[in-house]
């Protein structure tokens, strides 16, 4: 491998985990109503299970109200159902023979200190898998280096780009994670 390229591989598989962990803190619930909170919901569907936003328009008409309104009215017993049988929701929809519709109720102090705790544990996740990008490149230098295509300096150099890489990466997502842990917390 380039030498040269290693921190830029790093930096791009930086970038996608940071945009990784954006997508997983839509998934976690805050006290208002967003479409993105039903994204992980596969719907049973035409013999297969599809994501929920394959069979169905969603839509936050309202502050604490979603509105589910199937492509084909025959599914719209999958979608209750499968919205219902999510416990990372706990979410009892209702529908009117045409749309589901999901009331969101106000988070009690117990249910948003444990939004908090799944925020952790989805940061968590986030520095682990920068911490393996780190090592992957870190290897990378280290071979580059033990093959004679490098010297010491470069590797040096290309070891504190990488470590630079890291530090702005994790501020990244400490930053996102204090907004997002505002948000859960604001009644």
């Amino acid at each position: 491998m380039n030498p040269s390229r290693i921190v830029e591989d790093a930096k791009k598989k930086f970038a996608g985990a940071i945009e990784h962990y954006h997508e997983q803190l839509k998934s976690i619930r805050t006290g208002r109503a967003n479409a993105a909170m039903l994204d992980g919901v596969m719907i049973e569907a035409y013999g297969q299970q599809m994501p929920l936003n394959q069979v169905a328009n969603v839509i936050a008409p309202e502050a604490q109200l979603l509105q589910i309104t199937p492509f084909d009215p025959s599914n719209l017993q999958a979608i209750a159902s499968a919205i219902r049988d999510n416990p990372n929701l706990g979410l009892n929809p209702s529908d009117d023979g045409r749309v589901v519709r999901l009331l969101i109720p106000p988070l009690t102090e117990e249910r948003r200190r444990e939004m908090v705790k799944q925020l952790s544990g989805k940061q968590e996740e986030a520095m682990i898998a920068i911490r393996n990008i780190r090592h992957e490149a870190m290897d990378a230098i280290d071979q580059a280096k033990k093959d004679k295509e490098i010297g010491e300096d470069d590797a040096k150099r290309l070891g504190s780009q990488v470590e630079d890489a890291v530090q702005k990466t994790r501020i990244d997502i400490e930053a996102a994670s204090k907004v997002k842990e505002a948000e859960i917390m604001k009644v």
